[in-house]
């Protein structure tokens, strides 16, 4: 009978061992899929992640170009203004209070239009570039360049990289 449970003891060690093994393997594999679970659930919050960040980049970008184009309109509706500021600064005047005053306010606007990142388009002395100038006659003269712009009719004006109003100018040669 000794001999008995000492071989039914044996039988019962490998059937628990084949059982652990079992267990193990089993184990094994559920680790391995809750791993792989876990990699394609990070996978695809760091794709989440980066396509928010992209939206939010091209949200800025578009609230900035919106930005931009309401003021750009609303600085076109005010450059005639300034034009008329700027004739009215070099008409000749036997009033000095009067001409400094309106030099003043030419003045004043044109700072509104700089805070507000608007530009002068320079013209005059530079090369003719139809993305910047309207070219409305042009001239021969040896003195200058080719495509030289020796007038400007109208001031142009940026805002940023965008030209929002054309400048007039006279090209030479």
């Amino acid at each position: 009978m000794a001999k008995d449970l000492e071989e039914n003891m044996e039988q019962k060690g490998e059937v628990d061992n084949e059982v652990n093994i079992e267990l193990l393997n089993n184990l094994k594999q559920k680790l391995e899929t809750q791993k792989a679970e876990i990699d394609d659930k990070e996978d695809r919050l760091r794709r989440l992640m980066a396509e928010f960040d992209n939206f939010k980049k091209r949200s800025a970008k578009e609230r900035e170009g919106l930005y931009n184009s309401l003021i750009s309109d609303i600085a076109v509706s005010l450059l005639p203004v300034i034009d008329n500021l700027e004739k009215a600064v070099s008409v000749k005047t036997e009033d000095n209070n009067y001409k400094v005053g309106v030099e003043l306010v030419l003045k004043q606007f044109k700072d509104v239009l700089n805070s507000n990142g608007i530009t002068e388009i320079e013209s005059v002395g530079k090369t003719f570039d139809p993305e910047l100038h309207e070219a409305v006659s042009s001239v021969e003269d040896s003195s200058l360049g080719v495509q030289e712009i020796k007038e400007e009719y109208r001031k142009g004006y940026m805002i940023g990289n965008k030209v929002i109003r054309h400048s007039l100018v006279v090209v030479a040669n």
